[in-house]
């Protein structure tokens, strides 16, 4: 029986991030999205479940290992993430850890430190850089809390801990905080990676 299983959403390659004005959006997403498996693979994680309703996504997905789960519309982030927390807890997970497919800076050693550092019941929120978004929640167990992303969504998540009278704990770790939307954020991720 699986202890973590990690769930990461990716939308549609050529729908994605229309804010990030560039000719060759979908192989940048397709790049970052590749990164965050190859750290996943790499990790503690017992397994990753891959959200998508998207052929190249689903077969980028299978080639490092995760099992697809099938999108099969549009549902929106928060609720492609409760598909695939669905699909873990049949599965028998102890605790989810739900990210992005957008993290430029994400590691196998940064999915690790932060599962070693969180051990319990509880959900812990992994904030944005402008630190008002969430781009990840680890949920032990995984239904701690149903995720509920978007604008404003660390304060939601921790108003969700409080009402559920879960334990909540923010971590603001770099690998997690940086996702891209525009081009200015992926400027600021390549910046920071190089230094």
């Amino acid at each position: 029986m699986p202890d973590t299983i990690a769930v990461l959403p990716i939308k549609r390659f050529a729908q994605a991030k229309q804010r990030l004005d560039r000719a060759d959006r979908a192989d940048v997403m397709r790049g970052m999205a590749e990164r965050v498996l190859r750290a996943l693979a790499a990790s503690a994680i017992d397994r990753v479940l891959v959200v998508t309703g998207d052929a190249a996504a689903a077969q980028l997905a299978r080639d490092h290992g995760a099992e697809v789960v099938d999108e099969p519309s549009l549902l929106g982030h928060s609720r492609a993430a409760s598909l695939g927390v669905e699909r873990a807890m049949a599965l028998g997970a102890r605790r989810v850890l739900l990210l992005p497919g957008d993290c430029p800076l994400m590691s196998a050693e940064a999915i690790d430190a932060l599962l070693a550092a969180h051990a319990g019941p509880g959900v812990v929120v992994l904030p944005d850089r402008h630190g008002t978004g969430t781009n990840g929640l680890l949920l032990e167990p995984p239904d701690a809390i149903a995720p509920a992303f978007g604008p404003g969504s660390r304060r939601r998540h921790e108003e969700l801990a409080a009402a559920a009278g879960a334990r909540c704990v923010v971590d603001e770790r770099q690998a997690f905080m940086f996702d891209v939307d525009t081009v200015d954020d992926l400027k600021a991720a390549n910046a920071l990676e190089a230094a």
